[in-house]
């Protein structure tokens, strides 16, 4: 058996039926002084089965919970930057590559830059393609939260004043169910 210290933290939960004001909330807990790395949601249905053994059905029994696996929060925007990165990438990459073959076999410059362009097309639409797959996983996660009691949302509150505020901004924004609670880590 070992001796691992644990320790005791509090923090501020809410839960949230809509994704638009549980990011809302976040954005205030950022602009009043919260680090982005304080603040945590519900992880990935299959990530919470695979460490509490079970499928989760209700919010509120997970609110409380330091066993429960939890992610960092990434806004629509985040995600929306990665998924134009991850076109435009590819884009560039299937454009450089045309170009490339178009250059090895002695092509000219029309035959260069028509090459460039197709290349870019098609890896544009597989770009497309996966960024649409991630935002439709982000939004099934959303709305099976929802549909199991709602977006579970924790705020690490190291003093009295940032447990104030944060219940303050988890209420004004709907939060549900809002309170501070210890749980050791």
């Amino acid at each position: 058996m070992s001796n691992t210290a644990r320790t005791t933290i509090r923090e501020a939960v809410g839960v949230f039926k809509d994704a638009g004001k549980m990011e809302d909330a976040v954005e205030e807990l950022e602009e009043s002084g919260f680090d982005r790395a304080e603040i945590s949601l519900l992880a990935s249905d299959d990530t919470v089965r695979q460490k509490l053994g079970h499928r989760f059905y209700d919010a509120k029994s997970l609110e409380d919970d330091p066993a429960v696996p939890r992610k960092a929060f990434v806004s629509t925007a985040a995600t929306g930057d990665a998924e134009g990165a991850l076109i435009g990438g590819l884009m560039y990459a299937g454009a450089l590559a045309a170009a490339g073959v178009t250059v090895a076999s002695g092509g000219a410059f029309g035959a260069l830059l028509a090459a460039a362009v197709a290349g870019g097309a098609s890896g544009g639409l597989v770009g497309g393609v996966l960024a649409s797959l991630v935002g439709e996983s982000q939004a099934r996660q959303i709305e099976d939260e929802i549909r199991h009691g709602g977006l579970l949302v924790w705020v690490r509150t190291p003093s009295e004043d940032d447990e104030k505020r944060a219940v303050d901004v988890f209420r004004r924004n709907g939060a549900a169910d809002v309170h501070v609670h210890s749980i050791e880590v």
